[in-house]
């Protein structure tokens, strides 16, 4: 699969004046819910109302979709606003049971992205359709895996295809529900600039509160749209209540986004950024510099380690280390999360470099 500007083609379709917006409940609940909340977002940003009809559960006993009689619902809400119609498939069954019930737009969720063989026959059964599909990131942070995902739908002639980022999972504990892990999409976005990107917000944060937050991020990043979970009354959602926001508060959400221009159009612009940049890449010469000598040092560790017979691996150095760091990144303007991962990294090559010395 190579990019191509056709990829856009059923984005540019839509003529939007402002970004995608995919948006309602986690869960359709009852029929009326999905109409009271379908009706509410027709005169809106909102292009496409979705609705789970089916929803993985992580353990049994959860509120699991109300299957096949939701796409009912849908298929009314479509008829009475003129939305188009979106849910999450992770099935051949699932697939079959929207396309006959005429369902827009359809995604594979990050659960199902994981697994080639469900998403292979996802592409199978979808083969040649002029449906838009989408595919959600997969639980783990593997780009690999995402754009074999598109790769496998693309290959059974869907065309109208995009991505949906939902963040990742991880064991640590953040503010996140799933991290966004931003570079990830980024060199996604580096080889395919025309795949349409959609940020999920709701899936990201797991917080109403910082939905706003995120989805500027991913404007910023140039993404092209948003899927927001939208419920008239969140608290009482049979799913993922905290991050759902209701269609006043979307709309609102709409009105505080700002919307950047993918570059500067004045000579002003281009020559202020010429001298930041070159600023930058002086900075990161210097920074590869200290971190080779950094190495050299760990190195030196290494021989010492290894003369005395000592493990490479010493937790409470490293807990030190991770305690001041934060501190002092702290003072700097720095985050945690970021201090946490730099240094996890440093703390690794530290670790390779003393041992290939203590094996060698």
């Amino acid at each position: 699969m190579e990019n191509k500007k056709e990829m856009r083609n059923w984005l540019n379709e839509f003529n939007l004046t402002h970004p995608f917006v995919i948006a309602g409940p986690c869960s359709a609940e009852t029929e009326e819910q999905v109409l009271k909340i379908a009706h509410e977002l027709k005169d809106s940003d909102v292009s496409v109302f979705r609705a789970g009809i089916w929803k993985p559960r992580t353990r049994p006993g959860g509120f699991e979709g109300v299957g096949e009689i939701g796409l009912k619902w849908l298929k009314k809400a479509k008829a009475e606003t003129g939305l188009l119609m979106g849910t999450e498939v992770a099935t051949a069954a699932h697939c079959k049971l929207a396309l006959e019930n005429d369902i827009d737009v359809l995604w594979v969720g990050a659960r199902t992205t994981a697994n080639p063989f469900a998403v292979q026959e996802i592409a199978d059964t979808l083969k040649g359709t002029d449906k838009i599909v989408l595919i959600k990131n997969p639980v783990n942070p593997d780009m690999a895996l995402w754009l074999g995902g598109v790769e496998r739908l693309y290959a059974a002639g869907i065309k109208n295809l995009g991505v949906i980022h939902r963040g990742f999972s991880t064991y640590e504990k953040t503010k996140y529900r799933n991290i966004p892990e931003w570079q990830i999409a980024i060199e996604l976005q580096n080889k395919f600039p025309d795949l349409p990107l959609i940020i999920d917000p709701s899936h990201i944060t797991g917080n109403r509160d910082m939905i706003l937050e995120v989805t500027q991020e991913a404007l910023d990043l140039n993404y092209d749209g948003m899927i927001i979970e939208t419920h008239t009354d969140p608290d009482n959602a049979w799913s993922d209540a905290a991050q759902q926001v209701t269609p006043d508060a979307l709309k609102q959400i709409f009105k505080d986004l700002k919307v950047r221009k993918v570059s500067g159009d004045t000579d002003e612009f281009a020559n202020k950024m010429t001298k930041l940049r070159a600023n930058i890449d002086v900075l990161d010469a210097n920074l590869l510099e200290l971190l080779g000598k950094r190495m050299k040092v760990a190195d030196e560790i290494g021989q010492v380690k290894k003369d005395a017979n000592v493990a490479v691996l010493q937790n409470n150095r490293w807990n030190e280390i991770q305690v001041k760091m934060i501190a002092e990144g702290a003072k700097k303007g720095l985050t945690e999360e970021f201090i946490v991962k730099l240094f996890k990294g440093i703390h690794q090559e530290s670790i390779e470099h003393q041992e290939k010395i203590l094996n060698s």
